[in-house]
């Protein structure tokens, strides 16, 4: 599958193209970026691989997929220009600022008869997968809450179309939904501050009533100086605590990369190992692998006709639905029913 890159931000260089690297079915074949620096930075991390003005230049040279990763208030009208021109797409989160707009989006890759799928790369995070393991020993899940603070002031996308919840909050929500299923009910609190793009949620803490019958609460923050990843999960046969690790990208910023070695790639630091406590009594979980590539290698597949595609629209559409809810119930006190 030839595949174009358009961006090359944090996104594009630490969350995509050492992953697409890792996936032998696909070829990179080009990079959209007009900055220079950017451009310096393809160079030497991808070796060979050229660097387009535009994304009409890139889907001139012939790709079959692009994978769109600027920044958010971008995002429509270059998803929709690629489904124009009949070319499948990885869309980053947020691929919409809210539910109507991905479903807009959406429609327009039906009628073109292309592939839409929305990168919440964050479903094969190792920590869901150790879960998702787990879970069985819980028995009946009651409640889960999953926190993510990040001491990243600088990173938070600034004004209306940006905020923390459209941003990290797509990939909890996701994988709530994930976990447990459709959301009935959501209520939502969100902290605010003032910047010269306008004001921009930094913080939220968002609590979902699955239809199933579990509660779970998702929350973080950006700018307050604590980093964490903690996961609580209580059920009718004991609980599950994980004060884990963000592995994957922990992984990347120290310069290591999934193509050299996959084999020790995404597991969470024997120290850091979550427990489950039952009757049986208390012991660490071993930890399942994070493998962001899969979710490259699964989208190749379905190009090809071998599979279905990682994140489907639909289920992404599911998760703005909850982030749309989210933030009326901020703004009014109230649960919002889905």
């Amino acid at each position: 599958m030839k595949l174009g890159l358009v961006g090359y931000g944090a996104g594009g260089r630490l969350f995509h193209a050492p992953y697409i690297a890792a996936v032998p079915e696909i070829e990179l074949v080009g990079v959209v970026t007009r900055s220079p620096e950017r451009r310096r930075e393809v160079r030497g991390d991808l070796p060979g691989v050229p660097t387009f003005d535009s994304l009409s230049a890139l889907l001139d040279a012939g790709v079959d997929a692009v994978t769109i990763t600027t920044p958010p208030d971008t995002r429509r009208d270059l998803v929709l220009e690629a489904l124009a021109r009949g070319v499948h797409v990885i869309a980053d989160k947020p691929f919409a600022p809210d539910a109507a707009g991905g479903r807009e989006l959406a429609a327009a890759a039906e009628s073109a008869g292309v592939l839409l799928s929305v990168f919440h790369n964050r479903r094969w995070d190792a920590d869901i997968a150790t879960i998702a393991d787990m879970l069985p020993s819980l028995g009946d899940v009651w409640r889960c809450e999953s926190r993510f603070d990040l001491d990243e002031p600088g990173s938070l996308d600034a004004g209306p179309s940006g905020g923390l919840l459209r941003d990290l909050g797509a990939h909890l929500v996701d994988q709530m939904l994930t976990l447990f299923g459709p959301a009935a009910t959501v209520y939502g609190h969100l902290d605010f501050v003032d910047q010269t793009e306008g004001r921009t949620d930094c913080g939220f803490v968002v609590s979902v009533n699955h239809s199933n019958g579990v509660h779970s609460t998702v929350s973080a923050s950006k700018i307050n100086h604590v980093a964490a990843r903690q996961w609580r999960i209580y059920g009718s046969a004991g609980s599950y605590i994980s004060d884990g690790t963000d592995v994957q990208t922990d992984q990347i910023k120290q310069g290591l990369r999934p193509a050299d070695g996959l084999e020790s790639w995404g597991y969470e630091r024997p120290d850091r190992l979550g427990v489950l406590s039952t009757a049986k009594g208390t012991a660490a979980v071993p930890s399942a692998q994070g493998r962001y590539d899969e979710y490259y290698r699964q989208f190749a597949a379905a190009v090809e006709g071998r599979g279905p595609q990682p994140v489907p629209a639909a289920e992404a559409i599911a998760v703005l639905d909850v982030l749309d809810a989210a933030r009326r119930s901020s703004e009014t006190g109230d649960t919002v029913r889905l």
